[in-house]
């Protein structure tokens, strides 16, 4: 393999596939590197139904393999490995890794996508990690509407977890949220419109300890347990799901010098261009207003079509 590319794009989840696919298409020489396994957050995704002109629902895991096999076909390479920097040598980017196999490997393109996503901050309780995907959910518009009519326990107090939970709140009349605060943080407006809404049922000063189901091989979600922080005092909630958001943690370490946001997520222009010149971001670690994986698509559609043009109009020199 050949260490010389127009495009590397570092994370193979749905932004970094999209754009593989288009690079290629446009005759670009790029190389897709993922850490682990293509996928990103749709990997915890068991049923994908709401993807545009994909009538059946597939996994999260499928569809990540059909859109890799799409990349190939068009001619993008992949390799595996851990980005351990990126740096600059003359007008090009370096790229080093490791790899699974302990060697280190330099790569150089003359532009750059980061598509490694962010990371849901997770409850770390017994439970969340056995029913993932069966009943535990980090994004209501993937998996609200399998728990309509159900009982749905949201999680979290900003304004995701109370979005969320409006949205919700349409597809069923039982949610709960449980917040470990006396008050929700999210805007005010956004709180106000939450508490009023009378599908919306909220606990406060709680935190969830276990979520309990009916089986780890096959089962799913059937209750959870609470703690009342000032009492200590436990009850078990009957439910059907639960939705957790308490926030996402950015994957920007290789960015440390491009602009990023008040929550840490990197600032782009229209054509996914960070402020540095030809550093290109796509997805989740995107600042942007909304985080599904047919937005993760179009970031990554579009980056990889800025990276062409900026490689034609010999705009990609050191600078920001």
């Amino acid at each position: 393999m050949e260490r010389k590319y127009d495009l590397i794009i570092i994370g193979g989840g749905a932004a970094g596939l999209s754009a593989a696919q288009y690079a290629g298409r446009s005759n670009l020489k790029t190389l897709v590197i993922e850490e682990k396994g293509e996928g990103g957050q749709a990997l915890l995704i068991d049923s994908l139904e709401n993807y545009p002109g994909i009538a059946e629902p597939i996994s999260g895991y499928d569809f990540a393999a059909v859109m890799k096999k799409q990349a190939l076909q068009f001619g993008a390479e992949f390799t595996y490995g851990k980005v351990t920097g990126l740096g600059r040598r003359e007008s090009n980017f370096i790229v080093p890794i490791e790899s699974s196999e302990a060697e280190s490997v330099t790569y150089e393109a003359k532009t750059v996508l980061l598509a490694t996503g962010a990371d849901h901050r997770m409850l770390d309780v017994p439970g969340e990690a056995e029913y993932a995907g069966r009943g535990v959910s980090y994004c209501a518009t993937c998996d609200g509407p399998f728990f309509r009519n159900k009982h749905i326990v949201v999680v979290g107090g900003g304004d995701a977890a109370c979005d969320e939970a409006g949205f919700l709140a349409h597809l069923t009349d039982r949610v709960t949220m449980i917040h470990r605060k006396d008050h929700f943080r999210a805007q005010k407006a956004l709180a106000t419109r939450t508490l009023k809404n009378p599908h919306i049922k909220a606990i406060f000063n709680t935190v969830v300890k276990e979520i309990h189901g009916t089986g780890v091989t096959d089962g799913k979600v059937s209750s959870v347990i609470l703690e009342n922080v000032l009492t200590g005092a436990r009850e078990e909630l009957p439910c059907d799901a639960v939705f957790v958001f308490v926030g996402m943690t950015p994957r920007t370490d290789l960015a440390s010098l491009a602009k990023k946001d008040e929550g840490g997520y990197l600032v782009t222009d229209e054509r996914m261009q960070t402020s540095i010149r030809g550093l290109f971001a796509a997805g989740d670690i995107r600042s942007k207003p909304f985080r599904q994986i047919v937005t993760a698509c179009a970031d990554g559609a579009i980056a990889a079509h800025s990276a062409a043009a900026c490689i034609d109009e010999n705009a990609c020199g050191i600078g920001s």
